[in-house]
C-alpha cells in the first residue's frame, strides 16, 4: 500500500488522489496528515506539499488544491519530451518539475469551463477556449499520460510494490437524432418534404426514393441498424450503446415521435443487444424539467430505470447540466468532448467521477469521455474520409498507448452512404476493426 502524507485534507485533494490513483491505476493507497504516522511506516510513501518529508517521494504542491474558491487560473504550460504540463514548480527536491495533481485536477473538473469564456451559437464551450487546443495537446490523453508517469515513478523507488496493468478498451455509441429519413414521419412532415422535393430541382430525384421507403419498396437509408449489429457480431465483447432523442418535435429535435409504435419496437430491439441511453433534447438545455419528462419516455418504453444520458447537440455548461441529471437519478453522461474538434475534453478517455467545482464536492455522477464523432469531420472539419480515418486511427493509437478506454460518437444516418455520407460506412468499419484488434492490450508498469 501507499501512503500519501498531505498537510491537510480538502476535498479538491482527496477527489484528485481518488481518481489518480484508485479509478486510473486501481493502486491502494491511504492519506494522513500525521507526520508520526508517515514518518514511523517502511512501505511506500508519498508526500505531497511544500517541503520534503523523509525518504519518501515528494511531490511539491502549489496552491490549487488547497483552494476552495473558484479564482483565476492560467496555468503555464511546458513540455516534457512529447507530454506537456502545467502547474511547474521550482524545486530541485520535487520528483516532477510540476504538480501532477493540480495538473490533473484543472483537466479533470472541467476548471476553464466555469471561469468567463466565450460560447458557440449553442452556448457551448468551443474547443478553441481551451488550453489543450492553445497548446496543441488536445489529441493526447494526457491525465492518463501523468497517470501512468506517476506510477512508473512509484515502481521505480519501490519496485517490490504491484500495480495491476491498464488495459485498453473500445466503447461504441450511436446517437439516434432521427431513427428514419422517410418513414414514420407523420402526414404533415411527409407532406412538407414531398413539397421541398418538388419545389427544387436538386431533390426531385428524392421524391421517387422518399415513395418507394414510405410503400415499403426500399429500405429507409437512415434505417442502418441491423448492419451496426451485425458488425457488432463480428466483434464480441465490445461496449455498444444508443442514445435515442425522445423529444417533442421542434426546430433542432427532430426526432421521430417516441408515440410511434415502429420507432418504440426498434428501440426494444436493439436493447436485446446493446445498452441504452436518453438523448436529452436540444430544448432541455433551457428547460431543465424536460430532462426528466424524456428520462421517464425512455424509461416507460425499456421497461427499465434510465441511467445514462448524451445531450442533444453536445449542448452542456457546468454545473448545470450535471445537476439536472442527478436530480433526476442519472449516472452517466457521454457529452464530454467538443463538436468542432476530435480529441479529449477532460484530458482523458476513461470514465471518471464528476466534481463539482461550485459545491466543491465530488458527485454520484461518472463522465465516460468520447474521443471523436463523425459529425466533427463532415461538419466542421470537412474533412475526406480518409482524412478523418487517419486521425480516428491515431486517437486509437493515443489511448492503447495510455491503456485507457476508447469511446467513439457515431450517427446512425452517417452509415447510410447517401446525402454526402458515401465512404464513411467503410470508415466506421474499418477504425471499429483497428480498434477491436487492439483492445485488451496491457500497459506495464516495470
Amino acid at each position: 500500500m501507499l501512503l500519501v502524507h498531505i498537510p491537510r485534507m480538502t476535498n479538491r485533494l482527496g477527489y484528485t488522489l481518488n481518481v489518480l490513483f484508485r479509478h486510473l491505476l486501481r493502486l491502494d493507497f491511504e492519506i494522513t496528515v500525521d507526520l508520526d504516522v508517515f514518518e514511523r511506516y517502511d512501505g511506500p510513501k508519498l508526500c505531497y506539499g511544500r517541503q520534503r518529508l523523509g525518504d519518501g517521494m515528494f511531490i511539491r504542491s502549489c496552491d490549487l488544491l488547497f483552494q476552495t474558491t473558484i479564482e483565476d487560473q492560467q496555468p503555464r504550460c511546458f513540455w516534457l519530451e512529447d507530454t506537456p504540463a502545467l502547474y511547474p514548480v521550482h524545486s530541485a527536491e520535487s520528483d516532477f518539475p510540476f504538480d501532477i495533481f493540480a495538473a490533473s485536477f484543472f483537466c479533470l473538473s472541467r476548471y476553464e469551463e466555469y471561469l468567463p469564456h466565450f460560447t458557440d451559437v449553442h452556448g457551448r464551450f468551443p474547443a478553441a477556449e481551451s488550453i489543450a487546443c492553445r497548446e496543441h495537446f488536445l489529441t493526447m490523453a494526457v491525465v492518463d499520460r501523468w497517470a501512468a508517469m506517476l506510477a512508473r515513478s512509484v515502481k521505480r523507488r519501490y519496485p517490490a510494490m504491484a500495480i495491476p496493468p491498464r488495459m485498453f478498451d473500445v466503447e461504441d455509441t450511436i446517437d439516434i437524432d432521427a431513427a428514419y429519413c422517410y418513414r414514420n414521419k407523420g402526414l404533415v412532415r411527409t407532406l412538407t418534404g414531398l413539397g421541398r422535393d418538388f419545389a427544387s430541382r436538386e431533390n426531385r430525384g428524392e421524391i421517387r426514393k422518399r415513395m418507394r421507403v414510405i410503400f415499403n419498396k426500399e429500405r429507409d437509408p437512415f434505417d442502418t441498424f441491423d448492419y451496426i449489429l451485425d458488425l457488432h457480431s463480428r466483434m464480441p465483447g465490445m461496449r455498444l450503446k444508443f442514445f435515442p432523442l425522445m423529444a417533442d418535435y421542434n426546430v433542432n429535435d427532430k426526432s421521430i415521435s417516441y408515440q410511434n409504435g415502429e420507432f418504440r419496437q426498434l428501440l426494444q430491439h436493439l436493447g436485446d443487444y446493446a445498452k441504452m441511453g436518453l438523448h436529452a433534447s436540444y430544448a432541455s438545455y433551457d428547460k431543465p424539467e424536460l430532462v426528466g419528462v424524456e428520462s421517464e419516455r425512455l424509461a416507460s418504453l425499456m421497461h427499465r430505470k434510465t441511467v445514462r444520458n448524451r445531450y442533444h447537440f453536445l449542448r452542456l455548461a457546468l454545473p448545470k447540466s450535471y445537476d439536472m441529471l442527478l436530480e433526476n437519478g442519472i449516472l452517466h453522461d457521454y457529452t464530454m468532448g467538443y463538436a468542432d474538434e476530435p480529441g479529449f475534453r477532460a484530458g482523458t478517455g476513461s470514465p471518471y467521477p464528476f466534481f463539482d467545482l461550485e459545491s466543491d464536492c465530488e458527485t454520484p455522477l461518472t463522465i465516460h469521455p468520447f474521443a471523436a464523432m463523425d459529425s466533427t469531420f463532415y461538419y466542421y472539419k470537412k474533412c475526406s474520409p480518409e482524412a478523418a480515418e487517419e486521425t480516428y486511427r491515431q486517437l486509437v493509437d493515443e489511448v492503447k498507448g495510455v491503456g485507457g478506454t476508447l469511446s467513439l460518437l457515431w450517427h446512425n444516418q452517417s452509415l447510410c452512404e447517401d446525402f454526402g455520407w458515401q465512404g464513411w460506412r467503410g470508415v466506421y468499419e474499418r477504425v471499429l476493426t483497428y480498434a477491436d484488434a487492439a483492445r485488451k492490450t496491457k500497459l506495464e508498469f516495470n
